[in-house]
Formats: structure tokens, sequence, C-alpha cells
């Protein structure tokens, strides 16, 4: 089932600006599930909050780990392929980007197992929900400079160096990891 959140001009024949859109949409799923944490402390779930956590976590299983696929095996290989000097200068932050998905990963998997629980139990305990703030913080944190260096630096960069039909072959390979035509600006 597709998930779009939020207006979207970007398709994938764009798919500089549609991984940037997938950044927005990491920022709203995160921070309702940080509403949620905050708003409920671990207490009794209201139909809103139950949706917002059972939706979100969802999002970053299904559509999380194709961005990331996204970048690390089509963007980040084009880029480090590439022999200019503007490419150069972002090349150094590649490696931490990878290190830091993997860290978001492991971390979403403990969002999403407390999360669980707390649907089913409609209550967290103390620790539990201590826990479940603290990951959500810290992958916040990590999310602020993560898609800060990638909007800011790495995306203007492969947006003006990559060539059209670079943009073109990883555009289709992005449609195609979902199972959606080329224009769709659906991401799933």
């Amino acid at each position: 089932m597709p998930v779009s959140i939020g207006a979207s001009e970007n398709t994938f024949a764009n798919p500089i600006g549609l991984l940037s859109d997938c950044h927005r949409r990491i920022e709203r799923f995160l921070q309702a599930l940080l509403t949620v944490t905050t708003d409920v402390k671990g207490g009794s779930l209201d139909a809103a909050h139950r949706q917002a956590l059972d939706v979100a976590p969802k999002y970053f299983r299904h559509a999380a780990p194709n961005h990331t696929a996204d970048e690390e095996d089509d963007l980040f290989p084009m880029l480090r392929q590439m022999e200019r000097l503007r490419v150069t200068g972002i090349l150094a932050h590649l490696d931490r980007l990878e290190d830091e998905h993997e860290s978001a990963a492991a971390w979403h998997r403990e969002v999403e197992e407390i999360g669980e629980r707390w649907l089913q139990q409609d209550r967290l305990t103390g620790e539990d929900a201590a826990l479940l703030k603290t990951l959500l913080t810290s992958l916040s944190d990590m999310y602020r400079s993560h898609i800060a260096v990638e909007d800011q630096e790495v995306f203007p960069i492969a947006q003006e160096e990559l060539s059209d039909s670079a943009k073109q072959i990883m555009g289709r390979r992005m449609a195609s990891r979902r199972g959606v035509p080329l224009h769709s600006p659906i991401v799933r």
C-alpha cells in the first residue's frame, strides 16, 4: 500500500528532489512519534495516538529501507565514481551517512518493538517509556544533522553534477525498487 504524506512536486523523474521529499516524510513521521511519546508518557492511548503509533513505524519499516537503498545503492556509488572537485569535497560525508543509516535502522527496530507493546498493552512501563523517549530523541538529533548534510551539501551537488542520463537511471531504479511508474510521486 503506498504511503504519501504531504504534497510533493517531485516524481522519480527527479530522483534527487524525491529523496529530499522523503526527508520531509521522515521528519513528519518522527515528529508524530515524538508527540505521542511526549503527550501520553506511556499511558493509555486515544484513537489518534494509536493511529500515529501504528502508522509511523510502518513507514520506517517499509519506506526507509528503500530510501537508504536509493542513496547507498544508487546515489552514493554514482558520486564516488565521479572525479570532479566539487564531488570529492562531499565524499568524506558518505561513509558517515551510511553508518548513520545503520544506527537509524537499529533504533527504529527498537522503537517499533516498544510501540507494538504499547499498542497491545495500552500502557508502557516507566522503563519502556523512558527508553522510547531516549530512542526518539537520538533519532531526532541524528536525523537533524544527517538530513542537513544531505539536503544542503550532497543533494545540491548531485543535482548539478550528475548527468541527466545518470539521474534517469537512478529514477528508474528507485521506481522499480518500489514497483511504481517512473512519474509517480508516491513513495513506498
